[in-house]
């Protein structure tokens, strides 16, 4: 079958005056990278739901660039969180959807150019206000077919170890085989595009094996992109990438956005980083090895030669890419041993698979196959006439007569050129050169070497980069008849290379398996590499959150060295609440951002930067932390916290992590205090990891009754004001408890906008007044006390509690909890042991003693 060259023109069957092509969304920060293909939006998904309540979402992704296609099916909430993450880890320069979706008047319009949404469905108005810019485009109801999916599926997915496993998995996925048919359909008809049998990696992805991340946290946490300055490398993405191959890059994009949640894959990978940097030796090789392969792209030069095999050409351009591409992947081939020598004698499981993939015997016939039919040194000269040769004689002698009747007479051809320019030279006494142009020779003379006017004759006269660029009448001649024997020479050669490619793509699953193997390792080594560079140290995955000196992993790249402030937390069953105190400035954003991010590197198996750390494997990292109003979906500030708040309440689940910042700001303090309250409680109920940052101080009261509360706060130390401070010392050093006094840090910050002092004095004056009732009520309530005193017995030690109780006391389930974690979990010594449950017993018979 034929087709036109896919994704890069309109075809007959686009809608007049419009192309096909997408436009990307407004820049974003893009990290650059030694790699050649970065995280563009690049995949063209189609979407289809279920009717009624239920939210059944079936997905399928094609990456135009690569050939990739991903499968998917998802269960979601009424907000569609899941399927915006799921596209966001797909990013898409088209969508499309069923017709019935989309409201005749909105139909075939992105977001900002349509006025009204009309009937359009939820998921739809959803996905415009995430991605504005992308076009989504109507396919008839008809095409969404499930049977016809699964043939499309079945005919298109590479022979490969994954095939089978691949068609068993969407067997009863109606909604992703539906949507796989509509994609399929598109590119034919719409795109004109072709794709050879099983020469497609189409994967069906179950959500259920990563860690779910809301977009807005992916901005909060700065996961991907630097939100401040565009081409910023400040970013989770842009302090782990040192990749070499695109294919890497794009690993580590999902990665990020996706973290893995099977503890056996991040084993292998903590196992295999390990590895790598204890031996130095393996390093250094790989890292050699690797760089032999940068800036190669496996999947779009795979996917290219795919493409290319259904597309028989008669133009010399044409001819002169697929020669090009055969000769890329010659290069690639020869390039793996040197990465599966380097990888010989490794230990750990993930390696030893890289491996034995690399020493895979078909990619020695692949490169035979090659060598068999193309010349050895063809495709060493990059650029010029050393290129075109490249192309001209890369196919063998003796394959065809005709192509060898056709290379004769294009090196005739050229000789007459170079015998043109020595004549010209020696007639006007001039070194004229020759330079290779599109569109044939040309003649080139320094201008330093010409002193008087070019002779008559010469025409097309330019300058460039200090010389003069030139050619006459029977240059022109001559370089016509030398274009019409290269042409002629490459459509010949197109058709042994053409053989060649339709026997390569029988193999194209193990060309798909050793580009995944290579982005692995790659990775790895980028994960190797990071860890050493900033001594980080290898993760555990418990039940509990458990970090000794963490560091912001991007905060220790923008500061000097020991600058940074490193941070402890904890969190258990038992102590899953922790309440972050501390006034502007002060580091609980910072506090709080450190621990997503920490989580998310030991998830996509990344050594992190810490003494200790032990991680929960958490089903979903949910935030909410920007204060900002959101103009385009005509959101407050507190409108846009109870969105974020109410989808937090609908996915969150005990495994879930939750960072929540300044919840309730944005509207009266009563209210916001009442609201906060209210979901805190709720998320308590919920029993999912919660860091909660605040300024209002009384939630440590109101919540005082959850046994599953811990109260943090950030020190501070006040000191004599002058003229370079204000007073106070931000430590940043997160503490136990609730600060004992606030100081009224707010009115010590507001002197920096330089208020008149007659203000400052007064509100310094209301301030005290209201926080003095608030104390001398708090103090005088008997329940505070009592519920102060059963908090202590309810959190008691294990020796505190038989030493003062008596063991025929009932013991609290948070107790039991303590007992198990300190069975199955402590390293520590028996002397530092004994240590810490005498302070415990002390502190315990302190609280006691205040509150009987």
């Amino acid at each position: 079958m034929s087709n036109s060259r896919p994704y890069t023109r309109q075809t007959s069957a686009s809608r007049p005056g419009r192309p096909w092509t997408a436009q990307s969304r407004p820049g974003t920060a893009r990290p650059q990278t030694a790699a050649s293909t970065m995280h563009d939006a690049s995949f063209v998904i189609a979407l289809i739901e279920s009717r009624g309540i239920a939210h059944e979402v079936g997905m399928a992704a094609l990456d135009k660039d690569t050939g990739r296609v991903m499968l998917i099916q998802l269960s979601d909430c009424s907000t569609y969180v899941k399927t915006l993450h799921q596209m966001h880890v797909h990013m898409p320069c088209m969508i499309l959807v069923p017709d019935t979706f989309l409201s005749s008047a909105n139909t075939s319009l992105t977001a900002s150019a349509s006025a009204t949404r009309g009937a359009s469905s939820l998921s739809v108005q959803f996905i415009r206000e995430e991605f504005p810019q992308v076009p989504i485009e109507p396919v008839a109801r008809k095409y969404w077919n499930d049977s016809a999916g699964y043939q499309f599926i079945a005919q298109f997915c590479v022979e490969d170890d994954e095939r089978a496993a691949t068609l068993v998995s969407v067997t009863d996925k109606y909604y992703t085989l539906s949507a796989a048919c509509a994609l399929f359909k598109f590119v034919e008809t719409r795109l004109n595009t072709r794709f050879s049998a099983c020469s497609l990696r189409i994967r069906y992805i179950p959500v259920e094996g990563t860690m779910m991340i809301d977009p807005e946290t992916v901005r909060n946490l700065e996961l991907i992109n630097n939100q401040t300055r565009k081409k910023s490398t400040h970013s989770l993405f842009g302090v782990l990438n040192h990749t070499c191959t695109a294919m890497a890059t794009r690993l580590l994009r999902a990665n990020i956005l996706a973290p893995l949640t099977a503890q056996s894959a991040l084993d292998a990978r903590l196992d295999a980083v390990e590895e790598l940097i204890h031996s130095e030796d393996k390093f250094t090789e790989i890292k050699d090895a690797l760089k032999v392969l940068n800036k190669m792209d496996f999947d779009k030069l795979i996917s290219s030669l795919g493409f290319s095999e259904v597309r028989p050409t008669t133009t010399a351009k044409g001819a002169f890419s697929r020669v090009s591409q055969i000769l890329s992947l010659r290069t690639a081939i020869r390039s793996l041993p040197f990465l599966q020598r380097a990888l010989n004698g490794c230990k750990s499981q993930l390696l030893l698979i890289i491996y034995d993939i690399l020493s895979d015997e078909r990619l020695t016939k692949i490169e035979e196959l090659i060598a068999e039919n193309l010349n050895d040194d063809a495709g060493a000269v990059k650029g010029g006439i050393g290129a075109i040769n490249a192309r001209v004689y890369a196919v063998k002698a003796n394959r065809n007569r005709l192509l060898d009747v056709a290379r004769e007479t294009f090196k005739e051809n050229v000789a007459d050129i170079y015998q043109l320019n020595h004549a010209l030279s020696e007639r006007h006494s001039l070194p004229l050169t020759l330079v290779y142009q599109e569109s044939g020779f040309v003649f080139a003379l320094k201008k330093d070497e010409l002193e008087d006017e070019l002779p008559k004759g010469f025409i097309n006269v330019s300058a460039q980069r200090g010389r003069w660029l030139f050619s006459s009448i029977d240059l022109k001649k001559m370089n016509a008849r030398m274009k019409d024997s290269l042409e002629e020479t490459l459509v010949l050669s197109d058709k042994i290379v053409q053989d060649v490619v339709g026997q390569i793509i029988a193999f194209s699953g193990v060309l798909y398996s050793a580009s995944e193997a290579v982005a692995t390792i790659d990775l790895l080594w980028s994960f190797a590499h990071v860890s050493i560079m900033r001594s980080y140290v290898r993760p555990e995955f418990t039940d509990t959150l458990a970090i000794k000196s963490g560091r912001h992993p991007v905060l220790e790249t923008v500061q000097s060295a020991g600058m940074v402030v490193s941070n402890d937390i904890y969190c258990s069953d038992a102590a899953h609440f922790h309440i972050v105190h501390g006034p502007n400035m002060s580091g609980k954003s910072t506090y709080l951002r450190q621990t997503g991010l920490l989580t998310v590197m030991a998830m996509v198996g990344c050594f992190v930067p810490a003494e200790y750390a032990s991680f929960r494997l958490h089903d979903a990292l949910l935030t909410r932390l920007s204060n900002d109003d959101d103009i385009e979906k005509s959101l407050s500030t507190f409108a846009n916290e109870m969105t974020s708040s109410a989808m937090i309440l609908g996915i969150a689940t005990p495994r879930t992590l939750v960072l929540v910042d300044e919840l309730g700001r944005g509207t009266s303090p009563i209210e916001g205090l009442g609201i906060a309250h209210a979901i805190a409680e709720e998320l308590i109920r919920l029993k999912c990891f919660v860091l909660f940052a605040t300024h209002f101080h009384e939630l440590s009261t109101t919540l005082s009754r959850q046994p599953a509360v811990v109260n943090l706060h950030l020190s501070v130390q006040r000191s004599r004001p002058s003229a370079s401070h204000i007073g106070l010392i931000f430590q940043y050093k997160i503490l136990d408890g609730v600060p004992e006094n606030t100081g009224h840090y707010g009115l010590e910050l507001a002197k920096l906008a330089d208020l008149p002092d007659d203000v400052l004095t007064e509100a310094k004056r209301v301030s005290e007044i209201i926080t003095e009732k608030n104390l001398r009520c708090e103090e005088e309530s008997h329940i505070n006390v009592l519920t102060i005193r059963r908090r202590a017995l309810l959190k008691v030690s294990p020796i505190s509690f038989l030493n003062t109780a008596g063991p025929e006391c009932f013991i609290s389930p948070q107790l039991h909890t303590q007992l198990n974690q300190a069975l199955d979990h402590s390293s520590l010594p028996e002397e530092e042991l004994v240590a810490y449950l005498a302070r415990l017993q002390r502190d315990f018979m302190k609280t006691l003693k205040d509150t009987l």
